[in-house]
């Protein structure tokens, strides 16, 4: 599938059984995974559809699924051996869905020996794409997208979704503001300039590999609490998106001992 052919299934799956069921849901069609973690019918579906297709076009490629990866912890092993593999997040923000709130997104990601090649973000109640290959740039609706790095002298502005962050200072940094709940937003806000940095504990591949890539190819920069760089593959928690690298740095040097230990 070619990538506009990839970022036309993302929309009709959306269209199909994701927005129907925007301030739609039923009775019975949320689920508590585990305490505080949701999951609905609109995520269940929208996986199986995504998968479906994606492995119709390509039989031999491993696809990593949350709401699979839920229900089967081991395909996160074949997706690690994978040489060619994809992502799919059905419901970034599923919080954000089910509460009625626009910021949530459909992600897939395209990865082969370990890096991650192509990536796409559908922002269904924005109707906002957002489109990545490697070595090509980022695009905005069709609109080439670069970030530029943060001003010499100023201090980057951080969001988090680490709770115990949340409002809280690095050294001399702004006070971390709250992140908006959704990688599939959060990639895309950190691009357009609305901070500078953003601040995650898990590293789950379908969160971070489509909206890492997009930073990347802007300019920015992805990498560990422990100064490590992010990769599709990579499992150890904590990261840093960034508007570049230097950005990064400064960041990273900031966090708590304790923080990069964890």
């Amino acid at each position: 599938m070619d990538t506009a052919a990839v970022l036309d299934l993302l929309k009709q799956v959306a269209a199909e059984v994701i927005t129907p069921r925007f301030r739609a849901l039923a009775d019975g069609e949320v689920i508590e995974k585990n305490p505080g973690d949701l999951v609905t019918v609109a995520d269940r579906e929208a996986e199986v559809l995504l998968t479906e297709a994606l492995l119709t076009a390509y039989p031999d490629a491993v696809v990593l699924g949350e709401e699979a990866h839920a229900a089967d912890p081991s395909v996160l092993e074949r997706y690690l051996a994978a040489d060619h593999a994809f992502t799919v997040d059905p419901v970034d923000g599923t919080k954000n869905f089910v509460h009625g709130s626009p910021d949530h997104a459909v992600m897939v990601a395209e990865t082969r020996g370990g890096e991650t090649v192509r990536g796409w973000i559908w922002q269904p109640e924005h109707g906002v794409a957002w489109v990545a290959e490697r070595g090509a740039g980022v695009e905005r609706n069709g609109e080439k997208v670069t970030r530029e790095p943060v001003a010499d002298g100023t201090p980057p502005r951080g969001a988090t979704s680490i709770w115990s962050l949340r409002g809280h200072e690095l050294a001399d940094l702004p006070a971390l503001r709250p992140s908006w709940v959704c990688c599939g937003v959060d990639y895309p806000k950190l691009i357009q300039g609305e901070v500078d940095y953003v601040l995650y504990s898990r590293s789950n591949a379908w969160d971070h590999a489509p909206g890492s890539l997009m930073v990347s190819e802007a300019g920015g920069h992805v990498g560990h609490f422990d100064g490590t760089d992010y990769g599709p593959r990579s499992t150890q928690p904590g990261i840093i998106v960034a508007a570049d690298p230097v950005a990064y740095g400064a960041v990273q040097r900031r966090l708590p001992a304790d923080l990069v230990s964890r």
